[in-house]
């Protein structure tokens, strides 16, 4: 493996979602929402599941091209697929 893609031992993963960063920007964006105090984990939740299904469509249509890496319009198209299900 090249020096680039592997991870040091000192750097430790955050395993805590960013709350206060989400709250901070619910209040910004939408001062007048009363929201509940575990709204924030589920917009995260959300997130992370949505860029879940987008790293799997991307693979997919890398696979179906017959590429090795995944490219930026891999990644485009399979964001309009899944935008496309969310609506229909």
């Amino acid at each position: 493996m090249a020096l680039s893609t592997t991870v040091s031992q000192s750097k430790r993963i955050k395993r805590k979602a960013p709350r206060g960063f989400l709250k901070r920007i619910f209040k910004r964006q939408k001062p007048h929402l009363r929201l509940e105090s575990s709204c924030d984990l589920l917009v995260h939740l959300n997130c992370l599941l949505f860029i879940r299904r987008l790293a799997e469509e991307s693979r997919a249509n890398a696979c179906k091209n017959k590429c090795g890496i995944i490219k930026d319009q891999h990644v485009l198209a399979a964001a309009k697929v899944i935008l496309k299900k969310s609506r229909g």
